[in-house]
């Protein structure tokens, strides 16, 4: 209501005022009505554009804001962490300890005497070294109150060894020269056989040589001869060792001594066998009927 007031004021002040010119002026033609009307339209419009009231900056439409950017992952930096390291202790005290069981000395030597052992599993303390550092003085794992050198090869050392005192060996023993005792030799019998010729009368034979190199003397003997190409196999025992010289003679020994020698004649073939291998084997024993003390031996050869 106050604006459309604010609007008529101004309007009837000009209606007013043209009644009071016509009233007083000379009198003029009539004004034609609408003419009138368009004035007091276009009075009425000056009117109200003069009195507009302007908008209340307040109501005036906001601005648009643009969206709020977003942060991604990437936008964030990301810290490198540096890895703590880690710390190896190192006792003060040197350690040692072997992963194969490792005897203990007297020195730092094979030619000392035995005091123990360090074995797998057990740790000892490093109380010195010998001037090559190969071997470690160390307490007897074995033995309290004593000590003893212990080789390096198989050892796995723990600690810092650079101020260990380097000790001198001690001597080494002395070996004791103790004398063989005189040993007797045991009886034993022994001999050794040879081929040494073919022979012929009434069939075919191999001479043979055998000599005692044992401890008895022999007094009976067996002879087997095979022939490999026939697989022919004759065989003979005889009380004293006989020599037949072809068809004409034999010779006998009732025994064949320690040292001695003598020829001895095989079982014969009925054919000739020369070119054929041939595998003798022949028992002695020190008493007749092939008993008593025996051996045997093999030979091979080929007539």
């Amino acid at each position: 209501m106050k604006t459309q007031n604010k609007i008529y004021l101004p309007f009837s002040v000009l209606l007013f005022a043209s009644f009071a010119c016509a009233t007083s002026a000379p009198s003029t033609p009539a004004l034609d009505s609408n003419a009138i009307n368009t004035l007091i339209m276009e009075t009425a419009q000056s009117a109200l554009t003069l009195s507009a009231v302007p908008r209340n900056p307040l109501q005036t439409k906001a601005p648009t804001l643009d969206a709020t950017p977003s942060l991604t992952l990437t936008d964030i930096p990301t810290e490198t962490l540096t890895p703590t390291p880690n710390y190896t202790f190192t006792p003060v005290i040197p350690l040692i300890s072997v992963s194969v069981d490792t005897n203990c000395r007297s020195g730092p030597g094979k030619v000392y005497d035995y005091k123990g052992a360090l074995l797998v599993g057990e740790t000892a303390q490093i109380l010195g070294r010998d001037p090559t550092a190969n071997y470690w003085y160390i307490p007897n794992p074995d033995k309290k109150d004593a000590y003893c050198w212990v080789w390096g090869e198989y050892a796995t050392i723990n600690g810092n060894v650079s101020f260990l005192p380097i000790y001198t060996p001690p001597p080494t023993p002395t070996a004791t020269n103790t004398p063989l005792p005189t040993l007797t030799p045991t009886p034993a019998p022994n001999f050794k056989a040879e081929y040494t010729s073919l022979d012929v009368c009434s069939g075919w034979w191999v001479e043979l040589k055998l000599k005692n190199t044992g401890s008895y003397p022999f007094k009976s003997v067996e002879v087997e001869v095979k022939d490999t190409v026939t697989s022919i196999t004759l065989s003979n025992l005889t009380d004293g060792f006989v020599d037949l010289n072809g068809c004409v003679s034999s010779a006998t020994k009732d025994t064949l001594s320690t040292g001695l020698s003598t020829i001895i004649s095989a079982p014969a073939f009925a054919y000739d066998p020369t070119g054929h291998k041939l595998r003798v084997r022949i028992t002695l024993c020190s008493t007749t009927g092939l008993s008593g003390i025996c051996i045997t031996n093999k030979i091979e050869f080929t007539p």
